[in-house]
């Protein structure tokens, strides 16, 4: 009989990849989401009835219970990038944290994986980074043994950091960035998801892992790259934080004078905070060597997904030789 995995937030950015991956080990996957209508698609990733979306509210016990009752790994990816309604930081990161963690460990679930962040810091400015690291303490304390992964900047074709200043490049001549000399070590999506299917074997012991790609990039210089890939030349403009912090005041203002109407999705003043601290992984903690996986490079796979925003898309190439003939 197949092991079972339960995966919150499966149908996620993330939690797809890990989905997959374990589907094609054999895994029967349940993929814990708040809409599982939305999440079909998951079902193409093994054969018949192999992989299924399930409903789950990690903010209720019995419906969380549910989830995981008969699993044997749970595996939580659920985390947001702003907050709106009753979708806060703390309650997501952090009391949903706890929930799955404890009723991981009452239901006898034989491993555990967290998804954190890189920035994960009970002192931090900003308010996500501290509740990502008050879930990271809530879960170790639940279930001791559990795995907690934090992945620096995360890149693959769904992502939200390249193909979101991709697509900005396209309509404007200027690139304006928030703490341009700041550090990134930008991991593939597969790489991460490999890390925690080999959690779910059992590979590493119970801890924190810092996950990061092999570059170590200012965000200038990702920025740089990118064009180069879109085939681009866009001006780079660095804003000073203190004109970011009253940009992105006057956004999250938007939001609460319109009761929502607006949704900040540009920049809120804690993604600023953010923007200010290097996004790299340290010693302190473990690392892709510790699953004997090596990272692959930005080089390796950004060609693959970004070509769409070139002049030309997909043809650009062929543009490109017609004008060196």
């Amino acid at each position: 009989m197949s092991n079972v995995v339960t995966i919150f937030g499966g149908s996620g950015f993330i939690g797809r990849y890990i989905a997959s991956k374990m589907a094609k080990q054999g895994w029967r996957v349940r993929v814990a989401v708040r809409r599982p209508n939305e999440a079909l698609f998951v079902r193409t990733y093994g054969d018949v009835g192999q992989v299924e979306p399930i409903l789950a509210n990690i903010r209720n016990d019995e419906s969380v219970r549910a989830a995981i009752v008969g699993a044997d790994v749970v595996i939580n990816c659920v985390g947001i990038l702003l907050e709106d309604g009753r979708q806060k930081f703390d309650t997501i990161h952090a009391d949903g944290a706890e929930r799955i963690a404890k009723i991981s460990s009452s239901e006898d679930v034989k491993r555990l994986i967290h998804i954190s962040a890189i920035g994960a810091n009970l002192e931090s400015e900003s308010k996500s980074a501290r509740s990502k690291a008050a879930g990271e303490e809530c879960v170790i304390n639940a279930f001791p043994d559990a795995v907690i992964l934090r992945p620096s900047i995360v890149f693959g074709a769904e992502d939200s950091f390249f193909n979101r200043f991709s697509s900005m490049s396209r309509f404007s001549p200027l690139l304006p960035l928030i703490g341009a000399e700041t550090l990134f070590q930008p991991v593939y999506v597969g790489d991460v998801a490999q890390a925690a299917l080999a959690a779910s074997y059992g590979s590493v012991s119970g801890g924190i892992y810092e996950l990061g790609g092999p570059d170590k990039e200012t965000f200038r210089s990702l920025m740089k790259r990118m064009l180069l890939v879109v085939r681009r030349k866009n001006i780079i403009i660095n804003t000073p934080i203190w004109i970011a912090k009253l940009i992105a005041f006057g956004f999250d203002v938007l939001q609460i004078t319109t009761f929502g109407i607006f949704k900040n999705f540009i920049i809120t003043r804690d993604q600023v905070k953010q923007l200010n601290v290097d996004n790299v992984v340290s010693d302190q903690y473990g690392s892709f060597e510790d699953f004997n996986i090596v990272p692959q490079s930005m080089a390796a796979i950004l060609e693959t997904y970004l070509y769409r925003y070139r002049p030309y898309g997909q043809y650009t190439s062929i543009h490109e030789s017609a004008d060196n003939s």
